[in-house]
C-alpha cells in the first residue's frame, strides 16, 4: 500500500470524489455540489493506492490557531479492519506536523469514535447532527 498526496483535477482526484460519495454521501442520498469540490483545490488531499487503485482517503482542511480538520476520511467497507484508515492517519498526522500545525480535529460521525480513539483522539463537547447522522467533534494535540 502506498499512501500518497492527490492533486485536485486529476484521475486520482477523481477516484477520491467517486469513493467519497459511494461511502459518505449516497448511502445519505446527498452529493457533492461544483462548489463543495471546488473548495477543496486549498485542502490537502491524500490517498491509500495500491497500484492506481484507491484503498482509502482523507483530506486536510486549514482552520486557524495551529489547528487543522481531517475531513472526508472514507475506506470501502471491504477494506475496513485491514489497517487502511489507520495508515492514513498517520499519514496524514504527520503531514499536519510537518506543517507546524499543533492540533487535529475533525467532526467525527458517532459509529466511528471508537477507531480514532484508539489513535488518541478524544471527544470534545456534546453530540451534534450532520449530515443528517449523530457526530462529535474529536481531536488530538501532535
Amino acid at each position: 500500500m502506498a499512501l500518497r498526496m492527490i492533486d485536485h483535477g486529476t484521475k486520482e482526484y477523481q477516484q477520491m470524489v467517486n469513493l467519497r460519495n459511494e461511502i459518505l454521501r449516497k448511502p445519505l442520498g446527498l452529493y457533492f455540489s461544483a462548489d463543495e469540490l471546488e473548495r477543496e483545490k486549498d485542502d490537502i488531499l491524500m490517498g491509500a493506492f495500491e497500484d492506481d487503485r484507491l484503498l482509502g482517503c482523507c483530506l486536510l482542511t486549514r482552520m486557524e490557531d495551529g489547528t487543522i480538520r481531517l475531513r472526508q476520511m472514507a475506506v470501502p467497507n471491504n477494506m475496513q479492519g485491514k489497517g487502511v484508515g489507520r495508515a492514513l492517519m498517520i499519514f496524514a498526522e504527520n503531514i499536519a506536523r510537518d506543517l507546524s500545525y499543533k492540533k487535529l480535529c475533525m467532526h467525527a460521525r458517532k459509529t466511528a469514535t471508537g477507531f480514532y480513539e484508539k489513535l488518541g483522539y478524544t471527544i470534545a463537547g456534546d453530540e451534534f447532527e450532520e449530515v443528517t447522522l449523530p457526530h462529535y467533534i474529536m481531536e488530538k494535540a501532535l
